[in-house]
């Protein structure tokens, strides 16, 4: 990993007062190191941080990507209840799931309105809105 990279993930985690252990630089550093936004799941992030001979284990990347999540850093898709990915774009936008692949891409936030959302039940208030829309490649 290139010194810059390395550089952009400990600024990273040093902006959300995370402390730069060496699972969480090399984890952050493969996530953002080059400045583009990544869609992960655990296991995919498991096989990079293998690629690069980092020694991480699974464990250690769930527990990763939860203290990312919690300190703000990024935000977990779930898709269809059993699967997670964890998006390091934390501007409001909506995915396409490519069911075909199991692949989360970014979808135009500028095409996208939600004129009206039904009401909350008694009691409760709605804390965020993700929009995944579904896709399979024609034939």
């Amino acid at each position: 990993m290139s010194s810059t990279a390395t550089e952009r993930g400990a600024t990273w985690l040093s902006k959300a007062g995370l402390r730069p252990t060496r699972q969480r630089l090399g984890l952050a550093t493969l996530l953002i190191g080059d400045g583009r936004n990544r869609h992960v799941t655990a296991e995919s992030l498991f096989a990079s941080a293998k690629g690069t001979g980092q020694p991480v284990s699974l464990a250690t990347v769930y527990n990763t990507l939860r203290a990312f999540c919690d300190a703000g850093l990024m935000r977990e898709i779930t898709v269809d209840g059993s699967r997670s990915y964890f998006d390091t774009n934390m501007h409001d936008h909506p995915h396409f799931y490519w069911e075909d692949d199991g692949e989360l891409t970014d979808a135009p936030s500028d095409q996208l309105e939600i004129t009206r959302l039904p009401s909350a039940p008694k009691g409760a208030s709605i804390a965020k809105v993700d929009v995944v829309i579904r896709l399979r490649r024609e034939e």
